[in-house]
């Protein structure tokens, strides 16, 4: 059992709800797997206040670091804070931290990380591009012609 969380079938919950939401206190929060479906937590609301508070703080330092000059600072640790960074261009690491904190500073306020998560996909994902330069030349080059069939995008809900 890992001190932040007790992973458990979904199952558990409905065959034993007492003993599974006990197991909250005893760590940070129980993983409740389910078949074909996103896997659920189950935390304590003061948990989740919490986080939210460290967020709205770090993002709002991150922020004020940027007002205060330390852009420069920030751009070196970048690298050590998400390494795949180092693969994307100058300019563009600019705009990412750009975004980075426009858009960690209204999750924050909105207590609502997904949108922050979609960000750091999004740049993780032109960070590969740049990495490989086979497939950036693919995704950047002028093409003629159809490329071939699109498969369906997954269905992610």
């Amino acid at each position: 059992m890992s001190a932040l969380y007790k992973e458990l079938p979904f199952s558990e919950l409905l065959h034993h709800p007492a003993a599974t939401a006990a197991l909250v206190d005893v760590g940070r929060a129980v993983l409740l797997r389910r078949r074909g479906a996103r896997d659920l937590a189950l935390v304590r609301a003061d948990q989740t206040e919490r986080d939210a508070t460290v967020i709205d703080f770090t993002a709002r330092l991150l922020a004020g670091l940027i007002r205060a000059g330390e852009v420069e600072t920030i751009r070196k640790v970048l690298p050590e804070a998400l390494p795949w960074s180092t693969f994307l261009p100058e300019g563009d690491r600019d705009l990412f931290l750009s975004e980075l904190i426009e858009v960690a500073q209204g999750s924050a306020s909105l207590r609502n990380l997904e949108p922050v998560t979609v960000l750091l996909e999004q740049w993780k994902h032109s960070a590969e591009v740049y990495a490989d330069p086979d497939l950036h030349t693919l995704l950047t080059g002028e093409h003629t012609g159809d490329l071939g069939p699109v498969p369906m995008p997954e269905d992610r809900t």
